[in-house]
């Protein structure tokens, strides 16, 4: 959510905006914010005025009685009645139209960074920058699912039987792999500097609409019948949540956390959950990076964050490259954003498997996260998330690009030490 401040002085800048990340539907928002607005301001006055006047009669009537003017007394009493039943019902009225103004604010998009690509969608996004070569082998790389299989690492008909489309039961070497390169992950931030993290997998609604828009959670988020509680569709949504309210310290800051949680999404859109694979699922386990830190921070924690997804990925043998997501790509509360895309030999492109963002204080206007400077002022901090590893489906790239020919698959220096020593997984027989 932005400032209203920006509303006020600037409107043309937010529609402009809208009109950048093609939500044109948006733009009579902006004349609606603005007369809710006033008429905020009106009833608040009027609101005030009264309670006023409400205050000086009721100061009156201890000094009337003790001048023995119990009349006039009595008169004030029923001025103070009449007041209280006005107040009760402007006070409603101020609530209502706050409400109205808040939920109209949450739909407007936070304000993008001068250097956004303009783009209706992803296929606007632009390659900035490569990291190692990406290498096609002269031997045939099978289909991921089918690799996985060879370890007898991989059964989703009866997933499907448990479950249903959209899950998987991973086993033997693939399933170690997984644990292991999810502990990797933990270690490479903990080695950051970050504190490590297990948060709640369950948060309530206003949390959800705090981390996310309203759209976001209609196709994302799975609700618990019957409870005001969410599934987390990754752990970014309760670790942010965690400082609800609250006035952190300026000394405290920057926050720099890594949270592993199981992640659950509905998958509701154009891209459709994967029949025999593991690349679009419903369940799945991730490792990620969040950062609260200060405004005049914010843009360098961004730089430092994807680049650590760089690193790691580097460090397992597998190239990536830097994809700068365009502003019809980029979800409501973000600021900037990119992708980082591992390579398929494969497939002979890059696939996603990372998405740093910086949504600056967007979030924190919804949750009311603030800090409070030396001198005594509160700001609202900025708030940074990365994804760090998110197997299976990083696995992807993984065993494709450390595949040899005879079918085993090479498991690089740095992750050895969480797969017992192995070097190397053989195929099941």
């Amino acid at each position: 959510m932005i400032d209203i401040n920006i509303i006020r002085k600037n409107p043309e800048l937010v529609r402009e905006n809208i009109r950048k990340k093609f939500q044109d539907k948006k733009l009579p928002l902006v004349d609606e914010i603005i007369s809710l607005d006033e008429e905020v301001k009106k009833i608040k006055i009027e609101g005030d005025n009264l309670r006023e006047k409400r205050n000086k009669t009721s100061n009156e009537i201890g000094l009337l009685m003790r001048e023995g003017k119990k009349e006039e007394a009595e008169n004030n009493k029923k001025i103070v009645i009449e007041i209280n039943s006005k107040l009760e019902s402007i006070e409603k009225r101020e609530d209502e139209l706050t409400s109205m103004l808040k939920e109209k604010m949450m739909l407007i998009p936070n304000i993008i960074a001068d250097d956004v690509p303009i783009g209706e969608d992803d296929s606007k996004n632009v390659s900035e920058e490569q990291f190692g070569e990406p290498v096609v082998p002269d031997f045939e790389i099978p289909y991921h699912a089918d690799i996985m299989a060879s370890f007898n690492g991989l059964d989703k008909d009866a997933a499907g039987r448990v479950s249903g489309t959209g899950f998987y039961y991973l086993m033997g070497d693939i399933a170690r792999l997984h644990s292991a390169v999810l502990s990797y992950a933990r270690d490479f931030m903990i080695d950051k500097g970050f504190t490590y993290c297990i948060p709640p997998y369950m948060i309530h609604g206003d949390a959800v609409n705090g981390v996310m828009s309203f759209e976001e959670k209609e196709n994302m988020m799975y609700k618990i019948e019957g409870e005001d509680l969410y599934l987390i569709g990754t752990s970014e949504h309760s670790m942010i949540a965690k400082y609800k309210d609250q006035i952190l310290k300026e000394s405290d800051l920057p926050i720099t956390m890594t949270s592993y949680s199981p992640c659950f999404r509905k998958e509701i859109g154009a891209h459709g959950i994967e029949e025999r694979g593991i690349y679009r699922i419903h369940q799945f386990e991730k490792q990620e990076m969040i950062v609260i830190c200060k405004k005049e921070d914010s843009d360098d924690w961004y730089d430092k964050m994807w680049k650590f997804s760089v690193q790691l990925f580097r460090s397992l043998n597998i190239p990536v490259r830097k994809l700068v997501c365009c502003s019809g790509d980029l979800a409501d509360l973000k600021y900037r954003s990119c992708d980082i895309e591992a390579w398929s030999p494969r497939q002979k492109k890059y696939f996603e498997v990372c998405s740093c963002s910086n949504l600056t204080d967007a979030q924190a206007r919804r949750l009311g996260i603030r800090y409070k400077k030396e001198n005594g002022e509160k700001e609202f901090v900025h708030t940074l998330n990365n994804t760090v590893i998110a197997p299976p489906r990083m696995l992807i790239a993984f065993l494709e690009n450390n595949l040899n020919e005879d079918g085993s698959v090479t498991i690089p220096e740095p992750l050895r030490m969480y797969m017992g020593g192995k070097d190397k997984i053989e195929v099941k027989k």
